[in-house]
This record gives structure tokens, C-alpha cells and sequence, in this order.
């Protein structure tokens, strides 16, 4: 079994030690490297010798995605070209990607943080593991390639699309774990069942989801359509891709690989550093980054860290479910409202599935929600009353939890677009104001 015990074990103040050697390592090699970081710290005033605790961090500037996309493609990159083996960037939809480089240490680092996380939820070396992440750019998956390969897990790199070979391939290839998006493997159990692929004739037991939020209830569903234990995990391509964080067997919070990363928690709007147990906007510092360090780094998910000894005895500290972003926050007549709530909410109604969207429109300067929701059952669509009664149900629900009325709308099964890679749920017709 993979597990790096004097690593993940450690007792905190042996944690904080060994970040401060690397952060002040950092600020000195950030110094030294990157010529943007240099007049960022000398403009701050900060040098790697006036960092005397892990607090000092806070007197360092923040970095953006924009600070990466104004230094499009390499201006970040702290080695030369001769010295990076390995190129990804963002899988953002709109102007210029965020690009990232790898050393070969970068490399190798990444597949043990991967390794660590999927060694902790059961996956070892005589798992047959399915890669439904789309490969290319997009760090999901290679990530995840490299640390099943370091655990010694057969692997299959289907790549994404193409949902009934997906499905035939599982049961065929007799795959024991599924790493995808967690809206994907919803999609990819509905078809297999469609194609009569029952979960006894599928050897599946762990699925490894990331990329996008995944409630409880979402992964609820997630189990009982595919009989598998579902798992969470963290990353993104700015920090390293997949294996920031990810939950162990007990699943309460995904534990940080704190000898890599020194993560922080701050108030999205005043960028003020928030105390242990606050929830807020993650930070994170890569402290053994070569090819493109990020010092303080601000993701805009939205968390809370706990830094107490898990049952599964890892020390590392331990972030909560990601409950929302803090540019994908929809603010509706005054009110913050997460995707995350809507879907929380939607999961503990029976009769429709998990699938929706969220349609914003604008009316004499007022906006307005619609939550558009498939059913079930298509007969319902002809039983007037009950369908009545489940539209209201909805409704009266949404609005308990969210504060504010949103139009509810019943759709027909399968009527909802699917998606191969992170779902889209937001349709915002704003401009478009009537």
C-alpha cells in the first residue's frame, strides 16, 4: 500500500517547520527566477529573510488568474525551456488559457500527491482503473494517470466521450475504479442501464471525482446508480492539477498534501486572512513548485480548513467540501445564491433527477431565477395534479433554503444537455434584458 507515514502523519508543529523552510525557499527562488515576482515582492518590501513565521505570508501580494493570462504563454515559468518536460493549460472557454509547466521533479511530485489520496480511499496495484477525464491540456487526465500508474493500477485511458464504449468498457475490461466528473459518471450509469448493464455484471468499487462540485446528495445518486464508493478530490492546473487534496475512506474533508501546499483561508471581498475555522475563499502557496511557482494563489473556491487529527490518522490539515466559487456566486435581488444549495435541495425530491439549470434573465432592472428540472418518469407529464403538486413542492423548498422566489420548471426526461467533462448549469440571459 502506498502510504508515505512520516509524511502524512506528522505532528503540526513539524508541518509548519517544514513549510517555512520552503516558503522562505520559495520567496528567495521566486526572487531569483521570476521577474514578475521579483517587482512584486520588492514593490511588498518582502524578501525570504523577513519571512520569520508562516504568518508572514500575509505580507505577501496575492496572484490572480489574471497575473497568469497578462503573462501568457511562459512569463511565470521560473526554469528554462530545456528544463520543462511537460506543457498543460486551463480548460477555460473563453480568451487566452492559463499555461503551466513541469519539471521532471514537478512530475514526480504530482504522481506521489496523486498516489497518496487514491491509496487512501482503498485503490492499490491490483485495481483496473477507467480514466474517463478527456486527455490533452487539461490536467485531469494525466494527473490522475501518473499517481494510479506510481500505485500500480492497470490503467485504462479511454479518455471522455463516446458514453456506451465508455460503459462497455467498464463491464468488458472489468474495471474496479472510475475517475471522471461526477455529473459524467451519472450520465455514464443512466446509459449503462439503458444498454441493460445491470451493477452485478460491473466489478466497479471506487470512483475517484474531480473537476467540478459534487454534493452528498449528488454522490448519493452517484453510488446507487453504479454500486461504487464515491470519493472527492481537488486540484487545478494553476497549483498542479489533481492532487492538492482529496478525502480518505472516512470522507470528512479532503486532506491537503501540506508538505507541497500551504493553504489559507480569506475574505473574498477585503482579501483579509481569516482565523482557523472561518469559511472563505482558499489560498494556496505552492511550496515545492519548480517550473511555475504561485505564491498565494486565489482560487475563488469557497471552504473551510480543519486542522484536527482525521480518524485515518493523517495529520494533514483537511478542507471541506468546495460549497460554491466565489465568481460563479449568483447574487438575485440582493441575495448570494451557490449552484450547490439549488442542488442540495433538488437531491431530497423525489420524482425528478439531478439534472437542471439555472436560467437568469432581467427584467425592468430586477432579475429574476428560473430553475428548470428534468423528471423522472415521463408519464408524470400527463398526471396534471401531481405534477402540479411537484412543481410547487420545489418551488416552496427553493425558496426555504434560498431566501428568494425562483420560477420552477418541470422538463421532460433526458431533455437536459449532458455533459462529457464539468456540466454547465448556468444560462445567463441578463443582457438580453426584455
Amino acid at each position: 500500500m502506498f502510504f508515505q507515514k512520516d509524511i502524512e502523519t506528522m505532528h503540526r508543529k513539524d508541518i509548519e517547520a517544514l513549510q517555512l523552510e520552503r516558503l522562505k525557499h520559495l520567496v528567495d527562488y521566486c526572487m531569483k527566477n521570476v521577474p514578475f515576482y521579483n517587482k512584486r515582492l520588492t514593490e511588498a518590501g518582502v524578501t525570504a529573510d523577513k519571512i520569520k513565521c508562516l504568518s508572514d505570508i500575509q505580507y505577501i501580494p496575492y496572484t490572480t488568474k489574471a497575473d497568469i493570462r497578462d503573462n501568457y504563454p511562459y512569463g511565470l515559468f521560473a526554469v528554462p525551456m530545456k528544463d520543462i518536460v511537460r506543457i498543460h493549460a486551463s480548460s477555460g472557454t473563453t480568451g487566452k488559457p492559463t499555461v503551466v509547466g513541469y519539471t521532471r521533479n514537478d512530475i514526480n511530485n504530482w504522481s506521489d500527491c496523486v498516489a497518496r489520496f487514491c491509496a487512501a480511499v482503498g485503490v492499490g496495484d491490483e485495481d483496473v482503473a477507467q480514466i474517463s477525464f478527456g486527455y490533452g491540456l487539461f490536467t485531469g487526465a494525466l494527473g490522475l494517470h501518473y499517481g494510479l500508474e506510481k500505485l500500480g493500477c492497470a490503467v485504462i485511458p479511454i479518455s471522455s466521450g463516446n458514453t456506451q464504449k465508455q460503459a462497455m468498457i467498464l463491464k468488458d475490461f472489468g474495471a474496479t475504479v472510475l475517475i471522471s466528473t461526477p455529473s459524467y459518471a451519472m450520465y455514464m450509469s443512466e446509459v449503462a442501464h439503458d444498454m441493460g448493464i445491470s451493477n452485478e455484471e460491473l466489478k466497479l468499487r471506487i470512483g475517484l471525482f474531480g473537476s467540478e462540485g459534487c454534493t452528498d446528495a449528488l454522490r448519493d445518486k452517484i453510488e446507487k446508480g453504479f454500486g461504487l464508493f464515491a470519493t472527492d478530490n481537488y486540484g487545478m492546473s494553476e497549483l498542479m492539477g489533481p492532487g492538492v487534496s482529496g478525502e480518505c475512506e472516512y470522507r470528512c474533508g479532503l486532506h491537503i498534501a501540506e508538505d507541497h501546499f500551504l493553504p489559507e483561508i480569506i475574505n473574498s471581498e477585503t482579501g483579509e486572512v481569516l482565523p482557523a475555522g472561518e469559511k472563505g475563499e482558499l489560498v494556496i502557496t505552492t511550496l515545492t513548485k519548480e517550473g511555475i511557482p504561485m505564491l498565494r494563489y486565489r482560487t475563488k473556491d469557497i471552504t473551510r480548513l480543519h486542522y484536527d487529527t482525521c480518524k485515518c490518522g493523517r495529520t494533514h490539515v483537511r478542507m471541506e467540501k468546495v460549497q460554491g466559487r466565489s465568481d460563479d456566486m449568483l447574487k438575485i435581488r440582493g441575495v448570494n445564491v451557490f449552484p450547490s444549495q439549488i442542488e442540495s435541495v433538488l437531491a431530497t425530491i423525489d420524482g425528478i433527477s439531478p439534472h437542471y439549470e439555472l436560467v437568469l434573465t432581467r427584467k425592468n432592472y430586477t432579475d429574476y431565477l428560473e430553475v428548470r428540472i428534468e423528471i423522472n418518469d415521463t408519464a408524470l407529464l400527463e398526471n396534471f395534479a401531481d405534477l402540479d403538486r411537484l412543481q410547487k413542492d420545489a418551488a416552496f423548498k427553493l425558496k426555504t433554503v434560498l431566501g428568494i422566489q425562483a420560477k420552477v420548471t418541470l422538463v421532460a426526461p433526458r431533455s437536459i444537455q449532458r455533459y462529457e467533462g464539468k456540466a454547465k448549469r448556468i444560462i445567463d440571459k441578463r443582457n438580453e434584458e426584455e
